[in-house]
């Protein structure tokens, strides 16, 4: 009987520790990311980050207890309340930028090629991209996440093809031939972005 006991105790003791282990790493990658809230003292968007280890560990008893690990008012008011929790508390998916982004996207097309943009690959390589008023384009993770709803509120979304060719375009314009497009039952057609 004690010969059985033993490896029983063992594997009671494995499941327990990953089990342990499982529910940490959970919080951290739930808990991770830039997120984007309204600063409670100025109304503004202000970009912040959670304590992840600390909700890590804390998470492994019971729910965890935010506390920021960074915040884009920060070093000039770090001695806040940190009342912007309750936002994150409420809703911890929606104030992430990378879901405030993916929901921008959302029925968005390229001002250029007009093609729908589907996803927003926040660790890819093939990130969507917006167009300024000055017709420059840059990636959305170029921006620092409080100054993205005003970004949104004035920028075009372009696909990550054309925001790789129009950068080229723009670096290396001695390298770049515009040939007319000619479609297969009328007259050489040019490329005419002026009306975006």
């Amino acid at each position: 009987m004690t010969n059985l006991l033993v490896p029983f105790a063992l594997l009671m003791v494995a499941v327990g520790i990953a089990y342990v282990l499982f529910r940490a790493a959970r919080a951290y990658f739930r808990f991770r990311g830039a997120r984007l809230v309204t600063c409670p003292e100025t109304r503004q968007p202000a970009a912040v980050a959670l304590d992840v280890r600390q909700a890590a560990r804390e998470s492994i008893v019971g729910g965890p207890h935010f506390r920021l690990s960074e915040c884009s008012r920060w070093p000039e008011r770090q001695d806040c309340g940190q009342a912007c929790l309750s936002q994150i508390e409420v809703a911890p998916e929606d104030c992430l930028v990378r879901n405030i982004v993916a929901k921008w996207y959302v029925g968005k097309k390229c001002v250029y090629c007009k093609k729908p943009i589907e996803t927003v690959d926040d660790f890819g390589h093939h990130r969507p991209a917006l167009l300024d008023a000055q017709r420059k384009t840059a990636e959305w993770n170029e921006i620092r996440p409080e100054k993205l709803p005003e970004v949104f509120a004035s920028y075009l979304p372009v696909c990550w093809n054309c925001h790789i060719a129009e950068t080229f375009r723009r670096e290396h314009p001695d390298l770049v031939v515009d040939r007319p497009w000619r479609s297969q039952k009328g007259p050489a057609m040019s490329k005419d972005l002026k009306s975006i």
